[in-house]
């Protein structure tokens, strides 16, 4: 295969993986002309349509989809092998690309890392914000955060950090004109702030328990964010009840901004963990990562 045509192929599948002319091109640092050129290009040797475009979206035709099923893992593969190449190094380098949600990357990966970066300067992080449960493998990423050890197959997990719980919170603003619940089925009478999770498009139905039994309530009210920061400004303001992560929260309950309701009801969590591939050869760079985010007791 001439090598202008693995170029092309590499060219497509950015756009097929980000399903954008925009999102390719600035991932593999092209303008976007060039990448349409390229792919129309390719499209014209194969004589065979891959992508089908529109105002709007881009789209796999049934011919591109099987060229992607076909190629994609092998140039994934081939990735890997360079990547691995680091262990003749003196020292791990690369960039490491993690989801996570905002308060995993604010209170369990950066206050790691910050510590960790300086002596590793050849290694590079991207850290995405994502509070949906995000495929990394056709994301791209090299791991993903979530809570608990339920993963995917073909995934593996490291333990990152403690057990931690929710707390249900509102401002002495608003509580001050209602009653206060007793009872997680007393929060359906409030005005509550919601979280919605991206990848499922849903609202988050706070979870507690009592006497050993499990609890699910949806709540209702004004306000919804998929921000974790937003819904606390927004109870410190005094537009309802909250329910965020305690560590969040314990320093505005101190200062009696913020008053917690419910406490016997919310549950530990096991804490988060960070879930990679368990097919792909780690990098030294992404040994060196995982090491220094380890949970140590």
């Amino acid at each position: 295969m001439a090598r202008d045509n693995i170029s092309d192929l590499l060219a497509f599948i950015a756009v097929a993986r980000e399903q954008s002319f925009t999102r390719a091109a600035a991932r593999i640092g092209v303008s976007q002309s060039a990448l349409s050129h390229t792919v129309s290009s390719l499209e014209k040797k194969l004589g065979v349509r891959l992508l089908t475009r529109t105002t709007r979206a881009v789209s796999l035709t049934e011919a591109g989809e099987q060229l992607l099923k076909g190629i994609g893992p092998q140039f994934d593969e081939i990735e890997a092998q360079v990547d691995a190449l680091n262990e003749l190094r003196d020292r791990p380098a690369g960039t490491i690309r993690i989801s996570a949600s905002d308060y995993a990357i604010k209170h369990v990966l950066w206050p790691k890392l910050k510590d960790f970066l300086p002596r590793f300067p050849d290694i590079k992080m991207e850290l995405v914000l994502d509070n949906g449960l995000t495929d990394i493998v056709s994301e791209r990423f090299d791991a993903g955060v979530r809570m608990g050890e339920q993963l995917a197959k073909d995934m593996i997990s490291a333990r990152i950090g403690p057990d931690f719980c929710l707390a249900v919170v509102g401002a002495p603003s608003y509580l001050s004109s209602r009653p206060t619940p007793l009872h997680p089925n007393e929060l359906v009478q409030h005005n509550c702030i919601n979280f919605r999770l991206q990848s499922a498009g849903g609202l988050y139905a706070w979870e507690f328990e009592d006497n050993g039994r499990q609890l699910k309530i949806r709540v209702d009210g004004q306000l919804a964010f998929n921000n974790i920061f937003s819904a606390l400004d927004a109870a410190l303001d005094g537009f309802g009840l909250a329910y965020i992560p305690e560590e969040i929260v314990l320093p505005y309950v101190e200062e009696g901004r913020l008053v917690r309701v419910l406490q016997t009801y919310s549950p530990y969590w096991d804490g988060y963990h960070l879930y990679y591939p368990s097919r792909r050869q780690s990098s030294p760079a992404f040994v060196a990562v995982l090491d220094a985010l380890r949970h140590r007791n």
